[in-house]
């Protein structure tokens, strides 16, 4: 038996190996594919603030820079995969109908990160952006490095597209009867505070205005989610 156990364990590892190696590659494709139009996608993220200079003051910046939005953009390129693959994983012990729940809400979780990464480049990063640029300019003179423009911008497109994907998580996971729509009501104060902590984290400045552009759709995509655990309760039970 502990042979068995030994076989299957490497078994497992062997798939996962395999798996990981997938997306490895589809990454590095990505990568690659992301540097070459690295210039571009500086001039896209630099797009939604009206005129914004950038600076690089290290020899190495600019080509660090280049990377580092390639390995982004990579990874978002593979995000497909690496859904997939992971579903692929863990497909051998989940129940026919966590399957079934699995492979319907794909598309959703595709939409809503697209959604979060749309609502950030078009609402919180211009006003984010500009308040940063704007503060203290009677001061000294403000101007942003490539390479920190560049990381503030990505992460706050990766952490509000992770966010949108609150009701999704939350209907699957009232779907296999892990969280209830009761229960999550009676959460609610506490995602609130939570809503304001990670706007607070997530946005470059410490103003309320963009902490609360970040924290009231976070509020209504929580509430989405309690209506969708709702409705999954319903849809669950017989007849």
């Amino acid at each position: 038996m502990d042979t068995d156990r030994k076989l299957t364990l490497l078994g497992h590892l062997r798939e996962l190996r395999r798996r990981l190696l997938w997306i490895a590659l589809t990454v590095v494709i990505g990568l690659g594919v992301s540097f070459v139009f690295a210039g571009r996608i500086i001039d896209l993220l630099k797009a939604p603030v009206d005129d914004l200079t950038l600076q690089a003051i290290e020899p190495t910046e600019i080509i660090g820079t280049y990377f580092k939005i390639a390995l982004n953009c990579g990874i978002a390129i593979a995000i497909p995969m690496i859904i997939y693959q992971g579903i692929m994983f863990v497909r051998p012990a989940l129940a026919p109908n966590e399957r079934r729940y699995l492979y319907t809400l794909l598309p959703p979780i595709l939409l809503a990160f697209i959604g979060g990464v749309v609502f950030a480049y078009f609402v919180l990063i211009p006003p984010a952006i500009t308040f940063l640029s704007k503060f203290g300019s009677d001061v000294a003179q403000i101007q942003w490095r490539v390479s920190t423009y560049v990381t503030t911008v990505i992460r706050l497109l990766v952490a509000i597209g992770l966010c949108f994907e609150t009701p999704i998580v939350i209907y699957f996971l009232a779907r296999i009867g892990l969280v209830t729509a009761k229960g999550l009501s009676r959460f609610r104060r506490w995602a609130i505070v939570g809503a304001f902590v990670i706007g607070g984290v997530v946005t470059p400045t410490f103003d309320p205005l963009n902490q609360t552009l970040v924290a009231a759709p976070l509020i209504v995509l929580y509430e989405v989610g309690v209506l969708l655990a709702r409705f999954a309760q319903r849809r669950a039970k017989p007849g």
